[in-house]
């Protein structure tokens, strides 16, 4: 998971593991930050695993969510050709694509605007990818998210439930096309 600092990667990266944690697997979270505190880089590690896990470092990924530019140049290389490419397409050019099993193409900035605050472009990353690897059932990931946030964020509980809901539903759209396609 990578983009710049301030958009929320490391929020994504520990919900992700603190869901599927308390779901019974292996996790492991393994954060970068850039020198500057918002506009820098900001990438982290996260596994997820039925057995565990030695090292924290993912070599080859088999899932990339990018929230920007510079980060998709940096990582696209690691993703496995069976991985799967979630990208913020908002902020992101997708050129020479990676070869990958699954790309899914997110405006997560533009919608996070439209729905009003842009800080939940990493929300609708998540619902996208949640869906995308069924990891848990829409209401578990929404109620570990206000956990997450705690009472003190209550106020943005709803607006990124929304985001949680319309990045599992654009991730839903393009995976039935996708889908469709390939039966063609």
């Amino acid at each position: 998971m990578a983009g710049f600092g301030g958009q929320g990667l490391m929020f994504l990266g520990k919900l992700t593991v603190q869901t599927l944690m308390d779901e019974g697997m292996h996790v492991t979270y393994f954060p970068s930050y850039g020198a500057e505190v918002r506009g820098g880089t900001a990438n982290c590690h996260v596994i997820v695993s039925s057995d565990e896990i030695a090292s924290p470092v993912v070599e080859v990924a088999d899932t990339l969510v990018v929230m920007n530019q510079p980060s998709y140049e940096r990582f696209k290389s690691r993703l496995s050709p069976d991985g799967a490419l979630l990208v913020n397409v908002s902020l992101i050019e997708l050129t020479d694509p990676p070869p990958a099993e699954c790309i899914l193409e997110l405006p997560a900035t533009r919608i996070a605007t439209d729905l009003g605050d842009v800080r939940c472009a990493n929300m609708i990353m998540m619902g996208a990818y949640n869906q995308m690897r069924s990891f848990v059932p829409i209401g578990t990931l929404i109620e570990q998210m206000q956990r997450a946030f705690g009472e003190t964020k209550s106020a943005i509980w709803d607006l990124n439930a929304k985001a949680i809901e319309v990045g599992r539903d654009l991730a839903r759209e393009q995976l039935a096309a996708s889908s469709q396609e390939s039966t063609i």
